[in-house]
């Protein structure tokens, strides 16, 4: 969430993701998560069909458990943005839009004190995460 919400490194952001997601038995959950942090890296970065690819897979894996609970976030509206997202990223080319970054709503008060923690110190660059 650190490095989705405050740092804005979409790459960095896939690397822990991606981690978390081996860690974790290869949960669709933290796969569509990742997901759409490199969907937003692919747009910030010019690469508009990479983008819609991977906005369009992290929807496929999040709709389905978009009311699951536990999560910590609120997973609806990250889903809601990403179509949201999908849909101006897939008129770009007649209707252009400049980038813009989406946050993740936490919603667990433990999560948002560990991400608010972070912000004093954040993580070094190879840092466990």
């Amino acid at each position: 969430m650190y490095y989705f919400n405050v740092a804005r490194d979409y790459f960095e952001c896939h690397e822990v993701m991606e981690e978390l997601w081996l860690e974790e038995g290869r949960a669709p959950l933290y796969q569509g998560l990742l997901q759409v942090a490199v969907g937003l890296y692919h747009y910030r970065n010019g690469n508009l069909s990479g983008a819609v690819k991977l906005f369009t897979a992290a929807i496929d894996k999040l709709e389905p458990r978009r009311a699951q609970q536990g999560t910590g976030i609120d997973l609806a509206r990250l889903v809601d943005d990403s179509k949201r997202y999908l849909q101006q990223l897939e008129r770009a080319n007649e209707e252009p839009f400049a980038f813009y970054d989406l946050d993740i709503l936490i919603v667990d008060p433990q999560l948002e004190k560990q991400v608010d923690d972070l912000i004093g110190h954040p993580p070094m660059a190879g840092e466990e995460h």
